[in-house]
């Protein structure tokens, strides 16, 4: 793995962990999105429990890259969901902030394959 792709990954580790640990702790930043969007607050530790699953598997994807790959397309495919749901409640403004927490994701998937 190139220091580029190393570098990148743990960003992207620490951006999934970190949005992660937001939900459980209950910051503000990121609970009133999510109740205005109407996503259901039963859920909510499932989703700060997928964050944290993709960050510490991107973690993981450096001794096996295999999981640091499924790592990465998981946590892809979590932020598309996010996107799709700021879009589904109309709150354009929005979209930009789980693109930005996609965007290390995407580029540790392309780094590493």
């Amino acid at each position: 793995m190139s220091t580029t792709a190393t570098v990148v990954t743990a960003v992207a580790a620490f951006m999934a962990g970190f949005s992660g640990v937001s939900v459980f702790v209950g910051a503000k930043f990121v609970v009133e999105p999510l109740a205005a969007y109407g996503v259901p607050r039963r859920i909510w530790n499932l989703l700060g429990a997928a964050k944290l699953a993709g960050a510490i598997g991107l973690l993981v994807g450096y001794a096996v890259p295999a999981i640091g790959i499924a790592a990465a397309i998981g946590l892809i495919l979590y932020f598309t969901g996010a996107v799709i749901t700021v879009v589904r409640a109309r709150s354009y403004g929005h979209v930009p902030f789980p693109l930005i927490y996609m965007a290390p994701a995407v580029a540790a998937l392309a780094l590493t394959v």
